[in-house]
This record gives structure tokens, sequence and C-alpha cells, in this order.
């Protein structure tokens, strides 16, 4: 890249950045009544616009091979009218929940008469950098701008014509309500150092939230000056408790594993009491042979399993995202416990147990941003808790954790109210 063009990237950058922060200042004074017209009309818009969306993501197919994409990635990027029908109904979903900016979350008035209120209030301008999944660019643009915040997406160059026509059509129907026209915008060059200028801008851009590979999540977490939201793997455990229902127990276990493999809430590990192992084993790895998954276990497990294969140390802490699945037998509970502590990535980890102290023990003691009781780990999504679309979810503590919706989105702030007082 020669020096004028350099400089025109980071000048287009910059730009990019300081219009959605004016953008951000002006959806303080924007009212929730008026966010979900606009989001309404969007989601109208998407409708009655499948044509044109429809053949900006043709472009998008016939480039794919070009880009050495799978036949699952490609179907991942496709859109059909139907799935059109999808983000749209997706979008009148996050319009129809809670406004959250100016809700008070506490309110105290002192002995001096001062009133002091923790208002909820937007986080400002996200830079959100993902996947190539077209519906993305549409739920991100919605809980961005629900929770009052002006958004940058940065989507994959696989499904840049699919995501410009839904970030126009949002566009469109903005002007139409008043809402300010840079409040979503999509980086329209596919050059990765423009993500480099970007994370630089701390003084534009309040939070970074990539979602993707480890590598890029890496990268964003060196490079960024800001705050970053993210996780960095899905390393799930599913544990077999000497008191589960072993029917329960393999049901869970299937669907955790297999209803979706390639997912960041799938089972990666097994972990089953010894004193079911004989009983249950056998037959999880009949159901699991179905679905085509290897078992890579411990000794005991090859012991009970024919077909299971001696698992490595690197085994246990594995996102496989795919047909493997690692396995161990403990002797406790305490084990299970310090196994997924030790290897497990602090993302979603389930006990199918009938045991209400075992399971309130788990809870307590798993360090993990979902901690499922009798149910599988797939339920860690934002739409099966609840919140609407997400924008991701979140391993950190700080400052959102699990599945970031509208709420982990915004911040607050101190509305203090007096009537003259002043500090003795």
């Amino acid at each position: 890249m020669s020096t004028a063009q350099q400089l025109d990237l980071e000048a287009y950058t910059r730009t990019v950045a300081e219009q959605a922060k004016e953008a951000s200042r002006a959806m303080a004074s924007i009212s929730g009544a008026t966010k979900i017209a606009w989001l309404r009309a969007a989601a109208q818009a998407l409708r009655n616009h499948t044509d044109r969306i429809l053949e900006a993501n043709e472009q998008d197919i016939a480039a794919a091979p070009n880009y050495g994409l799978t036949d699952a990635q490609v179907d991942r990027l496709r859109l059909t009218p139907e799935r059109i029908k999808g983000i749209a109904t997706a979008l009148d979903e996050v319009a129809a929940l809670p406004d959250p900016i100016g809700a008070v979350k506490h309110s105290t008035v002192r002995p001096n008469g001062l009133r002091i209120d923790k208002v909820c209030c937007p986080l400002g301008v996200v830079f959100f950098i993902y996947e190539s999944r077209p519906n993305v660019t549409a739920d991100a643009a919605a809980i961005c701008a629900k929770s009052g915040n002006a958004v940058i997406l940065r989507g994959g160059k696989e499904a840049i014509h699919s995501s410009q026509a839904i970030v126009d059509l949002l566009a469109e129907a903005a002007a139409e309500h008043g809402v300010p026209p840079h409040v979503v915008q999509l980086v329209s060059t596919t050059d990765r150092t423009a993500v480099g200028h970007f994370l630089k801008m701390n003084d534009l851009i309040d939070v970074a939230i990539p979602r993707g590979g480890e590598g890029l999540i890496r990268r964003v977490i060196a490079e960024a000056t800001m705050p970053v939201i993210k996780h960095f793997d899905g390393n799930c455990h599913v544990y077999v408790d000497a008191d589960a229902d072993l029917g329960m127990a393999e049901s869970i276990l299937v669907n955790s594993k297999c209803q979706r493999m390639g997912v960041c809430n799938a089972c990666e590990s097994l972990l089953v009491h010894a004193d079911v192992a004989g009983e249950f084993l056998p037959r999880a790895a009949v159901a699991l042979a179905a679905e085509g998954v290897e078992i890579r276990g411990c000794e005991k497990v090859c012991e009970l399993v024919s077909a299971a294969v001696e698992a490595t140390e690197s085994d246990y802490s594995a996102e496989f995202l795919g047909p493997i699945l690692s396995a161990k037998v403990v002797a406790s509970l305490d084990e299970a416990v310090a196994h997924i502590n030790r290897y497990g990535s602090g993302h979603t980890d389930a006990i199918v147990t009938q045991s209400l102290d075992a399971a309130r023990e788990f809870a307590d003691r798993v360090d993990s941003a979902a901690v499922m009781i009798n149910a599988s780990t797939r339920f860690n999504d934002g739409g099966e808790f609840g919140l609407g679309a997400e924008i991701g979810i979140s391993t950190d503590k700080f400052h959102a954790r699990g599945p970031c919706g509208i709420e982990e989105l915004t911040t607050y702030k101190y509305v203090v109210q007096g009537i003259g007082q002043i500090r003795s």
C-alpha cells in the first residue's frame, strides 16, 4: 500500500468514527418511541425489498469460491426469502424489548436532601468486527441502536454486498424517522489495515466487540486502545453426576454436542461420575456414534468404550467445533469442578443431577459465564435467554458477562438533584 493510500484509509476510518460519535450524541435525545418506529419500519423495508437483498446476496454467493468457503460456510452466507423474513422478525423483536435508556437503577435521598439517581445510559460508539453471516449485520445494528449507541460494523468480505444492502435499508428507514443518519455504518473497505486504525481511536470509539476466530480476537485484544468485550473459545462441559437421570443425561449430552457442532456453546468435553460411568458411557457412546462423534477419553473411558481413543492433555482444553468429544471419568463432584475450572474456557458448563445440593455446589463453584442445571449448553444464547438478539457472548467479568443484549450495551451515570445544597 502506498503512502497516499495509507493516508486515504486513515482519513476514511477517522471520518467514519467521527460520524459515529456525532450520531451517538444525537441518540441521547432520541425517544424510545422513535427507535421502535424506526426498527419496525426497517423490518418492513427488509420484507418489501427482499429482491434487492437477494440480488446483493447473489453477488456474495458468486464470489464465495474465490474465498475458499466450505459448503457449510456458503450455506450460512446464503439468504432466502424465508431467511430474510427471519431477519425482519428479529428486528421487530428487538423493537419490542423494553428501552433501558433513562431507567433509574437505584435512587436514594441523602440526609441533606440530595436525591441521587443511578440512571442507565448508552456506552456510546461500538466498533463491531464479525463473521460473514448477513443476519448478524441486522442483529448488531438493532441492539446497538435500541440501547442508544451508534455502531461501526466491520463484517467479512464474504458478505459485503448483502450487508451493505441491509444497512442501506436501515439508513433509509432512519432518515424517514428522524434517526441520525450515521447511527449504523458499514465499513466499506475490506482492507484489514482499517481495523487497526479503528482500534487506535479510543477518543471516538467506546468499546470494541470482536466476534469470530481466536486469531481475530487476539489481534483486537493486542491492538485495541479501548475496552473489548469478547470470548476466545467455548470449551463447554457436561458433567453427569452420580445422582443423574441417565436418560435425561443422554438427551442433554447429545443435544449439547450435536445440535450444532460448530458453535461456541456446543459441548466439547464430557465428565462422568465413576458411580454411573459403567452404565452411562456405553449408551452415550452409541448415541454419539450415530451422530459421527469420536470420543477421546481417559483410561477408564477407553475401557468402557471400545471405539474411544486415548485423550491427550491438549484434548481436554480443546474447542473442537466438530465431531470430536473429550471424556473423563471423575471420582467426585470436587474432581469435576476442578477439571472444569482448569481446562474450561469460562463459557458454559452443565451438570445433570437429581441432587439439589450437588446442583447448588456446582453452580456456586464453577467459574463460568453460564451454568446449566439439567439443561443443554446450547441454551446459552441471547434469544433463548429472552434478551432478543445478541451481539456476542462474553467470558469477561467486566463489564459484561454471558450473552450481550441491549442491557449489556449500556452503562450508567449518577444524576444528582438538589435545591441549592453546598458542601461544608
